[in-house]
């Protein structure tokens, strides 16, 4: 007699083998959620688990909020599988939806205009989408380091083709070509890893985050550097922003939106590699505008403190 086959609580994302889809049954975790009886479910990725919990809160009558971070569905485009974009009508029917700053609100409208939704988008009940920071841990200080005597440039995120992590690439590589001496350690995998160290032989790979901004004995960066991704909500600023970090970013979404060019980082059009290793050029020997900047990294970053995004989220949930 054959045995039941067992139920996978996940499976690898084909792109990226060490994230991990979830394969929710309405069976196993039901019974979970009614005992825990929450008050609100919160929704972040339009995911097979992020459909599953807006079903549940229709089931039970619970209010839903949509946090919009980045336009998932829209990067299946780059790796040839666009016809998934239709995964991210799953958030309709939330009760509200937020966005970590106005740029990712204006994403949710045109999905609305995509999908013809209501004009927020994924709210059924037509509020606006609200603008709720993400919460960061408390600012702490960070001292600027080196390895070997070189200024440290940190990229943290995934090796993907929606990355646009060829113009870091030209970028670091006209840095070198200028004498500049420096260490670029890359914090992430995916599918460009192969292709980014073959034109970066000297970057440090370090391989997954695991939920922390560097692994553990990666030496303090001296500046977070991003190239344009025009899918990135900007949240990722604000965690750099709290480690006293500066960015180094594009003059173009979120970006635009959380860096102050004169107080906690550099902006270079996002169409040129050379601005972007200008903007670098300037603050690698020059410690006392790197401090500066990193003060004012951590006096932005300790707006995004959780106790006021809680609130914050609530009375948009009132409002």
């Amino acid at each position: 007699m054959a045995r039941p086959r067992a139920h996978r609580a996940s499976v690898p994302f084909p792109l990226y083998p060490y994230y991990r889809v979830c394969l929710p049954s309405a069976r196993t975790l039901d019974p979970v959620l009614d005992r825990f009886g929450p008050d609100i479910v919160h929704v972040v990725t339009p995911s097979l688990l992020g459909l599953y919990g807006v079903r549940y809160a229709r089931r039970r009558g619970i209010p839903v909020v949509a946090s919009f971070h980045t336009d998932f569905v829209r990067l299946f485009r780059y790796y040839g599988l666009r016809s998934l974009e239709r995964l991210g009508t799953t958030w309709r029917g939330a009760s509200t939806a937020n966005a970590p700053s106005p740029w990712p609100r204006h994403a949710i409208r045109r999905q609305a205009a995509r999908t013809r939704q209501s004009t927020s988008g994924f709210v059924a009940a037509g509020r606006e989408p609200g603008v709720v920071l993400a919460g960061v841990p408390q600012p702490r200080a960070a001292r600027p380091a080196r390895r070997g005597g070189r200024p440290i440039l940190l990229y943290v995120g995934r090796l993907g083709r929606e990355k646009n992590l060829h113009y870091l690439a030209q970028a670091m590589r006209l840095l070198a070509r200028q004498g500049d001496r420096f260490k670029l350690v890359i914090v992430g995998q995916g599918p460009m890893r192969r292709a980014l160290a073959a034109r970066l032989p000297e970057a440090v790979f370090t391989g997954p985050s695991k939920g922390r901004s560097c692994p553990a004995g990666t030496p303090a960066p001296t500046c977070s550097c991003s190239p344009p991704s025009p899918k990135r909500s900007g949240t990722w600023c604000s965690r750099r922003f709290a480690s006293g970090l500066p960015v180094i970013g594009v003059d173009a979404g979120s970006v635009r939106e959380l860096v102050s060019p004169n107080w906690n980082g550099r902006l270079a059009p996002a169409d040129s590699p050379a601005a972007f290793a200008d903007a670098i050029q300037s603050l690698l020997h020059r410690p006392a505008e790197l401090a500066r900047l990193g003060f004012g990294a951590r006096v932005t970053a300790a707006q995004y403190r959780w106790p006021d995004v809680i609130a914050n989220c609530w009375s948009s949930m009132n409002g």
